[in-house]
């Protein structure tokens, strides 16, 4: 029977890595993802899961190691952090390319500098156009769905594609709340065994990994970029079945909060969602129409769907919590693809973006209602004074 338990997010991905019988993972610690590694490591030891359980000497191993895994056949799992993200980026691109649908959990934290233990979104952003699957959870039991759901999405014969499921550090990765665990029968029936297309055997040999001649590259990348055209279709489905399986109500793309009838909205992804929905509830009480987007994925970019949610918007803040440094707005990553997604609109609203949440710091009520007052004042003067601002460096609005 599903049981409720209150869960870190660290523990949610373990429990949901646990629950998808996962055959093979490696490990390699740096916090704060390190948490996953330690209740999985438990479990094996345990006899709670049968699987193999290996530490590599740092993250290009680790996810070496779990590539080798879901080439030969079996359910791999990994993670990192930060600096320990990057250090594993040679792999990404061969992962993608050779069609290896294994996972790696990501709770994210600042790179150096300052390289200290708060979350930002920088470490797996500079990893978004490797070709994998990527998306942040907003909370533990998010955690734990997006865990089963990407590996569905990834393993469909369709995709066959390496999963970022990407987490705040610390702000969910070590807080608890309320997450459902689901009964094995159910996660068997949305999630059965992973069977490799191509797996590793002498009696049927095939290349994994080969090096091709350059006229063979621009094929493959195509064949890269047109599943991730078929994406769509096969997400939509693992969430409806995902839905009816285990009685959740999980929309494909975005969480939308008090959208409807906005004329100010947010644009955000992560954990500090959930503070800026309790912005949203006081700026409202004050007569604000104020409203919120959150992508659940970040690649695919649910282009259509932000387009239509965020259409009849007359001014909209992307809430950056990663870098882009000389990027054309000057700020973050989610503003570019956000005014590119708007860009065909007739009458698109007014875009600006705030630099927040670096360095792990927290972004308060009191920072939302910051920008809430440029986005009124956005309204009234109907232009954009400047594309981004470095909330907390700025004059008060």
């Amino acid at each position: 029977m599903p049981q409720e338990r209150k869960l870190t997010g660290c523990s949610a991905a373990a429990q949901a890595a646990k629950l998808a019988e996962v055959e093979v993972i490696c490990s390699f610690p740096i916090r704060p993802y390190t948490a996953i590694m330690m209740e999985l490591a438990k479990m094996v030891a345990n006899g709670e899961l049968d699987a193999e359980f290996l530490h590599g000497e740092g993250e290009h191993a680790q996810v070496s190691v779990v590539l080798g895994a879901s080439a030969c056949g079996a359910r791999a799992y990994t993670g990192s952090s930060g600096v320990g993200v990057t250090y594993a980026f040679e792999v990404y691109s061969p992962a993608a390319g050779g069609r290896y649908p294994f996972q790696m959990a990501i709770a994210d934290r600042t790179l150096d500098p300052p390289g200290d233990f708060g979350s930002e979104h920088t470490d797996a952003m500079s990893a978004r156009d490797q070709g994998w699957l990527m998306g942040w959870a907003a909370t533990p039991q998010e955690v734990f769905d997006n865990t089963l759901i990407n590996y569905r999405v990834g393993e469909d014969p369709r995709i066959m594609l390496p999963q970022f499921v990407c987490q705040d550090g610390y702000f969910l990765s070590h807080i608890p709340d309320k997450v459902i665990l689901p009964d094995i029968a159910q996660v068997r029936e949305f999630l059965p065994p992973y069977a490799a297309p191509h797996p590793l055997s002498p009696t049927c040999p095939v290349s994994h990994g080969p090096q091709i001649r350059p006229d063979q590259g621009a094929p493959m990348d195509a064949q890269r970029a047109a599943t991730f055209l078929d994406l769509p279709p096969v997400i939509e489905k693992a969430v409806a079945d995902y839905n009816a399986i285990f009685g959740r109500n999980l929309d494909p793309w975005l969480e939308r909060y008090m959208i409807e009838d906005a004329e100010v909205a947010f644009f955000i992804q992560g954990a500090h969602a959930n503070t800026c929905k309790s912005a949203i509830n006081h700026l409202r009480a004050k007569g604000l129409k104020a409203g919120m987007v959150r992508p659940r994925w970040i690649r695919p970019w649910p282009t259509q769907q932000i387009t239509e949610a965020l259409a009849h918007v007359k001014a909209l803040a992307c809430v950056e919590t990663s870098t882009s440094y000389g990027g054309a707005m000057r700020g973050g990553n989610l503003v570019h693809e956000v005014r590119a997604s708007l860009y065909d609109l007739d009458k698109r609203p007014l875009v600006t973006s705030f630099m927040a949440g670096l360095g792990g710091d927290v972004i308060m009520l009191d920072d939302f209602y910051y920008m809430a007052g440029i986005l009124k004042q956005m309204v009234e003067e109907k232009k954009v004074r400047q594309h981004v601002y470095w909330v907390g460096f700025e004059e008060e609005a």
